[in-house]
């Protein structure tokens, strides 16, 4: 069967529709091309499975640097990626090369943290987020960005846990960049080759691949974020992924992963598949690399989903019905385009209408915090002009400040009430544009203002003396 799937799937054509499918190309193509409009989603890949049939592969609009996003097209899957790692320790597990339940160091003897408790790590803990590593005791993003796996399994060596190792689930990168790592020192071979030979090569997934930093993404796969309304297309912020979130794959890739998924022609055996599928106890949602959930009519499903700053990822399998979705969109995290088209699909292949989403808030959001730096600005300059009337109220000062302050806390503040989870100040930027532009203006006048004040009352004494020195009867 998957001999006869890869000779069908790279002409590019979608199979056509079963009588007994619940969802047609046509209804697929409407609801993308309807959320487009109602959104101004730049560009997005969509595929839709039924057994070991493409109902749908395709791409819609365009991608940030103004090409037609076809099924073809790379794009990125951020934490997707996830499922693809898990697979390839898989792998090494068939093989008779890994054990899920000895440590890590068994494997790989670099890995090394400034605790004592991480020696008792194990494979397993790693791809179910149990290992007792966690945002809240390790701020990978706000540290230099390694280019390696090697460099993000070193720069633990300093880091701490944030629970014993099984005790705790919590959902952090590094648990996937570890594992990658330990796929390269047991294979012998990059993570990257050993990917292509053990996964993508096999179910015919001839343009994915995973890279290592943001540098390394092409310009199909790059994002946008959205200013009143528009999309602006920007970088990723500098950020490393392998092995947690370096997956680029197309559309037509995606229906082939997923047809895998559903059919068990896959890489791995059904036990592999059984076992890539069961949670830990500490979280009954969590598997290896895979999402546990349910449809809104109450079927199990098999997910994950990926969240980069300028670009959103989804998959989504459905075992009982045998359908599966996967979709990329190339808006960032802050906008969710790419969990509110699954939840769309999810509805077509449950014989449901999906829903359109409503005018959003956004837009008179961002209208109002430019009007507030504007304002801000107009103040800051008045400030500065009247800083020679100002009078010594220097309790005043720290107020202008205030936005100083705000910014330089962003970050950590952002922590807080995120309950530990990790992010880099330029992060806060990317997620609340026009906030943070209202904030750093404000910033910005505030700090003007203060310097102005302050240095007033010297440019004021400079000045009378100036004048008392001047002859009062100047020579004609």
């Amino acid at each position: 069967m998957l001999v006869s799937l890869m000779l069908l799937l790279p002409t590019g054509l979608d199979g056509p529709a079963t009588a007994q499918e619940a969802v047609t190309a046509e209804a697929v193509d409407a609801f993308v091309t309807r959320y487009q409009e109602r959104t101004g989603l730049p560009g997005a890949a969509v595929a839709v499975t039924h057994g070991d049939r493409v109902v749908r592969a395709a791409g819609y609009g365009r991608t940030a640097t103004g090409d037609p996003l076809t099924a073809d097209t790379p794009m990125a899957v951020a934490s997707v990626s996830k499922s693809f790692t898990a697979t390839a320790v898989l792998r090494l597990v068939e093989r008779g090369e890994v054990d899920l339940d000895q440590p890590v160091r068994r494997y790989l003897p670099e890995f090394a943290m400034a605790d004592a408790r991480a020696a008792g790590i194990t494979v397993r803990q790693l791809l179910n987020q149990t290992s007792g590593m966690a945002d809240s005791a390790f701020h990978e993003k706000s540290l230099p960005q390694p280019a390696t796996l090697q460099g993000a399994v070193a720069r633990l060596r300093t880091a701490r846990l944030a629970s014993a190792p099984g005790a705790a689930y919590s959902y952090h990168n590094t648990n996937f960049q570890v594992a990658a790592r330990l796929v390269e020192v047991v294979s012998g071979e990059p993570f990257a080759d050993f990917l292509h030979a053990e996964v993508f090569a096999p179910l015919g997934m001839r343009h994915s691949t995973t890279i290592d930093t943001d540098r390394d993404l092409p310009g199909s796969a790059r994002g946008h974020l959205y200013v009143l309304g528009r999309p602006i297309p920007l970088p990723e912020p500098a950020g490393f992924g392998n092995g947690s979130g370096g997956v680029l794959s197309t559309a037509h890739d995606m229906a082939r992963w997923l047809i895998a998924q559903n059919t068990g022609d896959g890489v791995l055996s059904a036990a592999g598949v059984e076992v890539s599928r069961t949670p830990s106890p500490q979280n009954p949602e969590y598997a290896l690399g895979w999402t546990l959930g349910k449809t809104p009519r109450g079927a199990a499903t098999v997910e994950h989903e990926g969240d980069l700053f300028t670009s959103t990822a989804y998959q989504l399998v459905i075992p009982a019905s045998g359908y599966g979705i996967a979709v990329m969109a190339n808006t960032g995290m802050a906008f969710e385009d790419a969990d509110t088209l699954m939840a769309g699909l999810v509805a077509l292949v449950e014989g449901d209408s999906p829903v359109l989403p409503g005018v959003s808030p956004l837009l008179v959001t961002d209208l109002l915090f430019l009007l507030a730096a504007l304002v801000t600005v107009v103040l800051g300059v008045r400030g500065v002009v009247r800083a020679r009337r100002w009078t010594a109220r220097w309790w005043v000062l720290p107020l202008y400040l205030a936005p100083v302050a705000l910014c330089l806390l962003a970050a950590p503040v952002f922590r807080v009430l995120a309950r530990g989870s990790d992010i880099a100040w330029i992060q806060v930027v990317y997620l609340y544009p026009t906030f943070m532009t209202a904030l750093v203006t404000a910033a910005a006048a505030g700090t003007a203002v203060v310097i102005a004040r302050l240095a007033a009352p010297r440019w004021a004494g400079r000045l009378s003396d100036a004048r008392q020195r001047r002859p009062a009867n100047p020579p004609e």
